[in-house]
């Protein structure tokens, strides 16, 4: 299998979840930069290579929501798939309103991930 060029973030703060995605994209040849806060990430943003990130809403300090925001304070222009347990439409909204690529419900499909990652970077292309 060819490995792409695209590198994916994962921030969620749930270990055997961020493993197990990193798994799942690797397998879809995709290379994975994996942390387990949105602090973690920030701190490390500038040097990342990823071209789309995975988020979970429901982070520790800093929500998900709240990272999405900060990285387009910043600058940032990460294409972001959220992902949440939550039904909230409130949160759902919002991360509509940052300009999310998709809004998963953690039961997604491997291949709605893939398909909305694809979106994500192929918009990127453009």
């Amino acid at each position: 299998m060819e490995i792409r060029q695209n590198v994916i973030a994962v921030v969620d703060d749930d270990s055997q979840l961020r493993e197990a995605l990193g798994l799942l994209l690797a397998v879809f040849g995709y290379r994975t930069e994996l942390f387990a806060s949105a602090e973690q990430f920030l701190s490390a943003a500038a040097a990342s290579d990823a071209s789309c990130l995975i988020v979970e809403i429901e982070l520790g300090d800093i929500s998900g929501i709240e990272l999405a925001r900060q990285l387009a304070a910043a600058g940032f222009k990460f294409p972001i798939i959220f992902l949440t347990r939550s039904w909230d439409h409130a949160i759902r909204r919002q991360a509509m309103d940052l300009g999310c690529v998709a809004y998963l419900h953690k039961s997604f499909l491997a291949e709605r991930l893939i398909e909305a990652i694809e979106k994500a970077t192929w918009a990127n292309l453009q």
